[in-house]
């Protein structure tokens, strides 16, 4: 949905239970006209969308957001700024879901942790 358009994918690497992405924002992308005009940022919505998305590449299959048990956003992504995320996912399959902990982060900066459930 987000893939290809407002990110693209510029690695990815899997193991079992694990995917780390690197993506780079497309800060011209049409979003950012209203989220925020004159200071682009990139919407929480659109953060876990991405963690979605690069879930459903490591199991190859559509998944949908059962319960999230914590979504903290700790710093804002600015495109122009920060073009470049590091997106991991640790997951395990459990009787209630897929049990998932995620990050956007590049470097020393955390923008968001996530842990739920996906189904």
């Amino acid at each position: 949905m987000l893939a290809g358009n407002f990110y693209n994918v510029t690695a990815q690497s899997q193991e079992p239970g694990q995917v780390t992405a690197t993506i780079e924002l497309n800060a011209g992308h049409p979003i950012f006209q209203g989220h925020f005009p004159e200071q682009p940022v990139v919407p929480g919505v659109c953060m876990m969308q991405t963690v979605t998305e690069v879930l459903e590449s490591a199991l190859q299959k559509k998944v949908t957001l059962k319960k999230a048990n914590q979504m903290k956003f700790l710093q804002m992504i600015d495109p122009v700024q920060q073009p470049l995320v590091d997106v991991s996912v640790v997951y395990k399959e459990e009787e209630s879901g897929w049990k998932v902990t995620a990050t956007l982060k590049r470097e020393d900066k955390t923008f968001m942790k996530f842990q739920g459930i996906f189904n």
